[in-house]
């Protein structure tokens, strides 16, 4: 993949990670708050962790890539 498309991958997961950090939060205080059924909440947070590895995956791809390149 051109570098610049690596880039733009991973801004648009980052993107997607901080609004996957804000729908873990409301699912881990759904959690603690005791509710009756939470498998809806422990799906929300499976998907969350799910975004914020493959951003953090891209970021690192990403980084490497631009650090191999010729100067």
């Amino acid at each position: 993949m051109e570098l610049k498309t690596l880039a733009r991958v991973s801004l648009i997961l980052g993107v997607v990670s901080l609004l996957a950090v804000g729908v873990s939060h409301l699912a881990l205080t759904d959690i603690y708050h005791g509710e009756t059924d939470t498998s809806q909440e422990w799906r929300a947070l499976q998907i969350s962790a799910g975004v914020i590895l493959a951003f953090q995956i891209s970021a690192l791809v990403t980084l490497w890539r631009f650090l191999r390149r010729p100067v």
